[in-house]
């Protein structure tokens, strides 16, 4: 099951088409859904928790807790709107691409891909980019 939470004035265009397409990708890699539950925040929301939980004192665009259970996807992301229309500009792309890339990107950690090296990143650049291009919705 796929929920999704809004901390602040957002709307998530197309859910259950997303839905759909979240679990693609989690079918793709060979896992399963459980429970995922993404909460759109606030720049300050997702500040506070980066503090209280990472003790980390930054602005991100995504947190993700994951508690899955073997190959059963379970977790909460939580992705900071503020930040994300942000990047989307800085980047000149388009508000839903680089919302779903974040979206992604949480469950692609689930499923045990890594970020910390440049390596890393960009093999995770390469499955959000595999990821993205299965979107039938777009």
């Amino acid at each position: 099951m796929i929920d999704f939470f809004f901390e602040t004035e957002f709307d998530l265009h197309k859910k259950e088409e997303l839905k759909e397409w979240i679990t693609e990708v989690i079918n793709s890699e060979d896992k399963t859904l459980g429970e995922i539950s993404y909460v759109f925040c606030s720049d300050h929301y997702l500040h506070s928790i980066n503090l209280k939980f990472l003790d980390h004192d930054t602005f991100t665009d995504i947190i993700s807790f994951d508690n899955s259970l073997g190959n059963e996807m379970n977790g909460e992301i939580y992705i900071s709107v503020d930040r994300v229309k942000e990047n989307a500009e800085e980047l000149g792309e388009k508000l839903d691409d680089e919302l779903h890339r974040v979206m992604i990107h949480g469950i692609l950690h689930f499923c045990g891909h890594k970020d910390a090296s440049e390596n890393d990143k960009m093999n995770m650049r390469k499955r959000e980019d595999q990821a993205l291009s299965k979107r039938q919705f777009i």
